[in-house]
C-alpha cells in the first residue's frame, strides 16, 4: 500500500531514503489525481522494498507543496539521495512512471 506522506513525516520517509521515492502530491477534489491513485498503489506492492512509494495531499500539507513549487497537480516527484531526480506533471499512463522509477535503480 502506498504511503501517505505528510509535512511532518517528509524529511525521514523522503528526504533520508536509501531508496529511490516516488511523491504523489494530489488532492481529493483533482479528478486526474484519481486516476493516478491505483497505479501509484500497484507501483507501491510492486516495488515494495525497492522503492518507497507514497501521496502527499497537497491541501493538508502547504510546507512541502511550496517547497518544491507545486503549481499544478498531479504532479509526481521523484527522488533520489535526499534530491529530486526527476517529475512528471499531469495523468500519465503507468509505463510512464515506471519509466522514470526504473531510471533511478
Amino acid at each position: 500500500m502506498a504511503l501517505e506522506f505528510t509535512d511532518a513525516n517528509f524529511e525521514e520517509l523522503v528526504v533520508k531514503s536509501d531508496k529511490p521515492v516516488i511523491v504523489d502530491l494530489w488532492a481529493e477534489w483533482c479528478g486526474p489525481c484519481r486516476m493516478l491513485t491505483p497505479l501509484i498503489e500497484e507501483m507501491a506492492k510492486e516495488y515494495e522494498g525497492r522503492a518507497v512509494i507514497g501521496k502527499l495531499n497537497v491541501d493538508d500539507n502547504p510546507e512541502v507543496t511550496a517547497k518544491f513549487g507545486v503549481r499544478n497537480i498531479p504532479t509526481v516527484l521523484y527522488f533520489k539521495g535526499g534530491e529530486v531526480a526527476d517529475k512528471q506533471v499531469g495523468a500519465v499512463p503507468k509505463s510512464a512512471l515506471v519509466a522514470k522509477l526504473e531510471k533511478l535503480f
